[in-house]
């Protein structure tokens, strides 16, 4: 028998903030800078939803441990300055906020400080303030269970009465591993069949999410 919902966990890039449009432009700049060109297919295959040790590993493997040091200090950079140039909420995302009368939180591969910075200047924060989790505090990051565990037990929830609001591979695939229902949001940059999986609901409209939570 399926638990009935008590908690929304959300992703924060490309869920909440449409920042994974400006984080793939700056990785694609940064391959053609130091030597790893790469398509956008293939930084959203690589990198989109991973936490930024995975791809620091990803990177030391193939360029090596300066190099790829030097990669993610200049895109923390760059991004940074693009994020300030422009960035709002996904569309339809503050809607599908005010509709939702389950408690939520957010689960994310991006550090706190990040965050921090993407959902201030989106005006998202003070909804969540308090119930904020990143990779950086568990061992393992996405597609491992880890955070979407730790996240639900700080917010006092059995796992199997929650539900994860992903755009990437690897966080649908986190959200299957804890145990966890998922809604796989494929109006971003994740093509919908990387999204679909066991026990997981693809949707493209982010003003579709509170019926969709509801009929679970």
């Amino acid at each position: 028998m399926i638990k009935p919902t008590e908690l929304v966990i959300f992703d924060c890039d490309g869920v909440l903030v449409d920042s994974e449009r400006i984080a793939v432009r700056v990785q694609i700049a940064l391959g053609a800078q130091l030597g790893w060109p790469l398509t956008e297919d293939e930084v959203i295959a690589r990198f989109v939803g991973r936490s930024n040790a995975s791809v620091h590993e990803l990177l030391s493997a193939r360029l090596g441990e300066e190099t790829a040091t030097k990669w993610q200090e200049q895109f923390e950079h760059l991004h940074r300055e693009a994020v300030d140039a422009g960035l709002a909420p996904v569309d339809g995302l503050p809607e599908a906020l005010d509709a939702i009368t389950l408690p939520t939180c957010i689960a994310s591969s991006g550090s706190h400080a990040k965050m921090r910075h993407t959902l201030g200047r989106t005006g998202l924060y003070e909804r969540f303030v308090d119930r904020i989790f990143s990779a950086t505090e568990v061992a393992r990051g996405k597609p491992a269970p880890d955070l979407f565990l730790h996240a639900a037990q700080r917010m006092g929830v059995d796992p199997a009465a929650c539900v994860v609001v992903e755009d990437s591979r690897p966080g649908v695939q986190a959200a299957r591993a804890a145990g966890m229902r998922a809604f796989g949001y494929a109006g971003g940059l994740t093509p919908a069949e990387r999204l679909e999986g066991p026990g997981t609901v693809v949707f493209h409209d982010m003003r579709n999410l509170p019926r969709l939570i509801a009929e679970q």
